[in-house]
């Protein structure tokens, strides 16, 4: 009997405590077999996409969450969220094998509620830059740059403000991804600043393959520009 990729996994909603499932996906069932320069992991199976199920979204009150939501919430963003998100809600469950459309959905009712909760920054850039991913499976350039350009800002100011320190995402990794994001976007300037930064903290660096993508990409940048001039 083959086993399914799926299984399901019981929830508390952070926001009003119901309980609720919420679809997963089986690590032991995918295979990654490359990763894009902005870290997209590319599956051996295109059909089955964990991408999809990063959010859980509460059926009864319209909360949506990832596993970097923060427990706490600050003074009055229940209420912020009662009113703009629940009192607009229409009960309805995200479970089961989910669509590209629905994984967006489920994205886009997540950031909202991470906007109104006052979530970090780099929180909000991680969900659009996975759909900005979504949309580059199905090679829809066009919405995939839109979310590429939203994510590449607030990692900016995740960035500026410092809401990466305590998380995964260590300072060359976040210059890195406003570099590759901005490289992606046709921002040249900001691209060329950020790769310049991620290659001036080698010497400090813990993390050298991120200073070596750093360094490859940089090379394409001068490649490009010696080959405008000659032509």
């Amino acid at each position: 009997m083959e086993i399914s990729p799926y299984y399901e996994k019981k929830m508390q909603c952070l926001l009003c405590k119901e309980p609720f499932p919420t679809t997963k996906i089986r690590s032991r069932q995918v295979s990654v077999i490359d990763h894009d320069s902005d870290f997209r992991p590319i599956y051996i199976d295109k059909e089955v996409n964990p991408i999809f199920y990063n959010v859980a979204v509460c059926p009864h009150c319209g909360f949506a969450f990832t596993d970097d939501f923060a427990p706490y919430f600050a003074p009055s963003t229940k209420e912020l969220i009662a009113k703009n998100i629940t009192a607009k809600w229409h009960s309805r469950s995200f479970g089961g094998v989910r669509t590209k459309e629905q994984a967006v959905e489920a994205y886009k009712l997540a950031y909202l509620n991470a906007h109104f909760k006052k979530e970090k920054h780099l929180t909000m850039a991680g969900m659009m830059l996975r759909i900005a991913w979504i949309y580059r499976n199905d090679e829809n350039r066009q919405k995939e740059m839109r979310y590429l350009e939203i994510s590449r800002d607030l990692y900016i100011r995740a960035f500026s403000e410092g809401d990466y320190i305590g998380t995964q995402m260590s300072e060359t990794r976040v210059q890195y991804i406003i570099a590759e994001l901005s490289w992606r976007i046709q921002d040249r300037a900001e691209a060329i600043r950020n790769f310049s930064r991620v290659i001036e903290t080698q010497k400090r660096s813990t993390e050298p393959t991120i200073i070596q993508m750093a360094k490859d990409r940089w090379q394409e940048i001068r490649d490009e520009q010696t080959a405008h001039k000659t032509s």
